[in-house]
């Protein structure tokens, strides 16, 4: 009898975990965008080099994990000047902090195909609480997942002295992200 419930108890604990696949960015299929503004004009820019992975089932998101990493001098603002300048101490400081990282093991249901993840972005030696909405939808061993937060710069010490005041340069920025994932495993 005893046997029979430990079988019973797991597999109840295998079809439940069994439901959650491991999700790999496929290479070259993402883009990582951020928008700040600069005397109340959008200044956009790009990051070339990210990878984002998840555990997830769009049927039982609370049970999902996801994960980015971001190679932070892979900043790309189309301007020399300007990507040399956000290299610096007073922005991303590269030398420093070359990487950043968001993690989430808290992912919930918003609406149809619509979740949202909560975690902590790692960025400039920094870390804050952050909610990342974004679509899933699956097809074919595939999953496209598209999102847009916002986050304050000043919370993570980008543009800091002469550049702290939003005058200039707003405090809001704009992350948008649209990737392409394929279950691994």
């Amino acid at each position: 009898m005893i046997r029979f419930v430990l079988l019973a108890v797991a597999c109840v604990l295998a079809s439940t975990t069994a439901q959650a696949s491991d999700w790999a960015m496929e290479a070259g299929a993402g883009r990582l965008e951020f928008a700040a503004t600069f005397e109340g004009n959008a200044a956009p820019g790009i990051f070339k080099e990210f990878d984002t992975r998840a555990h997830f089932d769009s049927d039982k998101p609370a049970g999902g994990r996801l994960d980015v990493t971001i190679v932070v001098k892979s900043a790309d603002m189309n301007s020399a000047d300007i990507n040399k300048a956000i290299a610096e101490p007073v922005w991303f400081d590269f030398a420093r902090f070359p990487q950043a990282e968001f993690h989430s093991a808290d992912i919930r249901s918003t609406a149809a195909n619509r979740y949202v993840a909560r975690g902590i972005l790692h960025l400039k030696g920094v870390q804050q609480p952050v909610e990342v909405p974004f679509s899933w939808t699956e097809a074919a061993g595939t999953a496209r997942m598209d999102g847009e937060f916002v986050v304050k710069r000043s919370a993570f010490g980008i543009g800091t002295g002469e550049w702290a005041s939003t005058k200039v340069i707003g405090p809001d920025v704009t992350i948008k992200f649209s990737v392409r994932l394929r279950k691994v495993g």
